[in-house]
């Protein structure tokens, strides 16, 4: 599969000079490819972004609400995609601040082509009032990918993306998303159910309260928002995210004959975890699993794991069987040594077990 990086190359440069030359005849298509793509191999992909973005205020028309009409008109009579269009509104995040106004209108042209997420994050930091009048704006717009812009560009938490202190009082966009949280797109319900998520990690009790509220006023797309926007502090065991979406924290339910085999392996093996949930009365179970690694210095926050979610009969047994793989992965370098695989049901450890990794080399 090929890397992210690898989709800004030839071909995306030279069908974003193509669309620009179509309606600016005076941008010297050919120059700006070979000044684009020159050096672009060893570079990760936001750089690469980044590198044609500059090659594009070299090209474009030194004014900027000039420049900004000219991708406006663009975009309009060649669609772009994200590879191509990304430069473009990165172009518009670094070169528009002074300029707003055509900054926030082209960046409403591009992103049905090109998510401008990123893109408006400066605006949000330096024009606070301004861009968020317009996210208010978007949020009511027909177009759906105006109305996830103004959820998924106002994230705190966005990922890969600069912060913005402003974001950080969950006020400030709550009302965005009380416009949102039922939209008739899937595409923006996720937006906002990854906002609210975001909100729960700095803070869960304003999160928990917008989400009792949207339970309250019913739809079937709320109810998947509020679980999905609530996944963190369930993973968490939080009680009362747990009972929001109607599982019981202290309710009895036991796991027995707990096996994790094979309980020594090389890094990038694969253990199998089996185990046997029963109740004494009907309960929805929310069942994970947590891994607490080894790291280099000692154990690391566990990580947990979705595993199920099952309705227990009283008295009858369940069986739940997973494989898991223990395997380097970007975000997570693994180490030899003890690590402890437990079982979760509804925000409450009942089992463990220890297993061993050892290097593989």
């Amino acid at each position: 599969m090929a890397d992210l990086k690898d989709h800004v190359n030839d071909a995306s440069i030279t069908r974003l000079a193509t669309a620009v030359a179509r309606v600016h005849p005076a941008f010297p298509s050919a120059d700006f490819v070979t000044a684009a793509r020159r050096g672009l191999e060893p570079l990760a992909l936001k750089q690469r972004v980044s590198t044609v973005s500059a090659q594009l205020a070299t090209f474009l028309p030194q004014s900027f609400p000039h420049a900004a009409q000219v991708l406006r008109e663009a975009v309009a009579a060649t669609p772009l995609d994200m590879w191509s269009g990304w430069p473009a509104t990165d172009y518009i995040a670094v070169h528009g601040l002074e300029h707003p106004d055509d900054a926030l209108a082209a960046l409403a042209a591009l992103t049905p082509h090109a998510t401008a997420e990123f893109a408006i994050r400066p605006y949000l930091a330096r024009h606070p009032e301004r861009t968020l009048a317009q996210l208010h704006q978007w949020a009511a717009d027909p177009d759906q990918h105006l109305r996830r812009l103004a959820s998924e560009g106002s994230r705190p938490r966005l990922p890969w993306a600069s912060r913005v202190p402003t974001l950080a009082d969950p006020q400030v966009t709550l009302p965005l998303l009380d416009r949102l949280h039922d939209d008739p797109e899937p595409y923006v319900r996720r937006s906002v159910a990854n906002h609210l998520n975001d909100i729960t990690k700095d803070h869960p009790d304003v999160a928990l309260a917008t989400a009792r509220r949207w339970s309250a006023s019913g739809g079937e797309g709320t109810a998947w928002v509020v679980r999905h926007a609530l996944r963190s502090l369930v993973k968490q065991g939080h009680p009362e995210a747990l009972g929001l979406l109607g599982f019981d924290h202290g309710v009895d339910v036991t796991v027995t004959d707990l096996s994790v085999t094979p309980d020594t392996l090389a890094i990038g093996g694969q253990v199998t975890i089996a185990f046997t949930l029963t109740a004494d009365s009907g309960v929805r179970a929310a069942v994970d699993y947590v891994v607490h690694y080894a790291g280099a210095r000692g154990p690391r926050a566990p990580k947990v794991f979705k595993l199920t979610t099952a309705t227990l009969e009283p008295g009858l047994p369940r069986q739940v069987t997973r494989r898991h793989t223990f395997q380097h992965v970007s975000i997570r370098q693994l180490y030899p040594g003890p690590h402890r695989v437990d079982i979760q049901v509804n925000g409450r450890v009942l089992a463990g077990a220890e297993i061993v990794l050892r290097d593989g080399h």
